[in-house]
């Protein structure tokens, strides 16, 4: 039986879609690196010392996002990477409030392999090639949806481009259960993640793992 997504994984999913969507209308269209993303920042920061570093460029959310280990409440609304915008989360550890890790996450509805190599391209032309690369085929384990990542490790952190492909069931509704809930399947999703060497190993997902990055 393939693998759906929970309701709280769902009710989280809408969270970030809709300030995602409120977060692109407020930023500007100016180019923009990966690295300004992180560029100054530190492991443990908190979330004052982010807002005043990244200054206009910085919104606090009304209300924090759940991430599971972590929260956010501080994003920078648009990084506009080769004409696709992302979404810059500063994500939060529960008991320290200190930064955890940073996530960067492309509008779910405009997730496909062209702004996949955008992000590629950008990382490239930064830190060079991959010290890994990674790839998940479609099957039970991943509740088949495929699956490649690029990893770099540099300047004391791990950097993972993660590309997650749209399984068919997102576009065409449930296959078993009441169709009137909608799609089911899981969506694309475009991400790239870092945090410190501790907390990364820097090697391949295993598919249905608990925990896998």
């Amino acid at each position: 039986m393939r693998r759906l997504p929970g309701r709280g994984m769902r009710r989280r999913v809408m969270l970030i879609a809709a300030a995602a969507v409120l977060l692109f209308a407020a930023g500007d269209a100016r180019a923009d690196t990966i690295a300004e993303a992180w560029r100054g920042t530190y492991w443990g920061e908190p979330a004052g010392a982010l807002l005043r570093q990244f200054g206009a460029r910085a919104r606090q959310l009304p209300k924090p996002i759940d991430f599971g280990d972590s929260y956010v409440d501080v994003v920078l609304p648009r990084l506009d990477i080769d004409g696709f915008p992302l979404v810059v989360f500063f994500q939060m550890d529960k008991t320290t409030h200190g930064l955890k890790r940073i996530q960067l996450e492309r509008n779910r509805h405009g997730v496909n392999p062209s702004a996949f190599r955008a992000v590629l391209a950008e990382l490239a032309a930064e830190y060079g090639a991959p010290d890994t690369m990674c790839g998940i085929r479609p099957g039970p384990a991943s509740g088949y949806q495929a699956a490649a990542e690029r990893i770099w490790v540099r300047n004391d952190a791990v950097i993972r481009a993660i590309f997650r492909d749209t399984t068919i069931e997102a576009f065409e509704g449930c296959l078993a259960g009441d169709p009137s809930l909608g799609p089911c399947g899981l969506t694309g999703q475009l991400l790239v993640r870092i945090s410190p060497p501790a907390t990364d190993s820097a090697g391949c997902p295993v598919p249905g793992r608990s925990g896998a990055p």
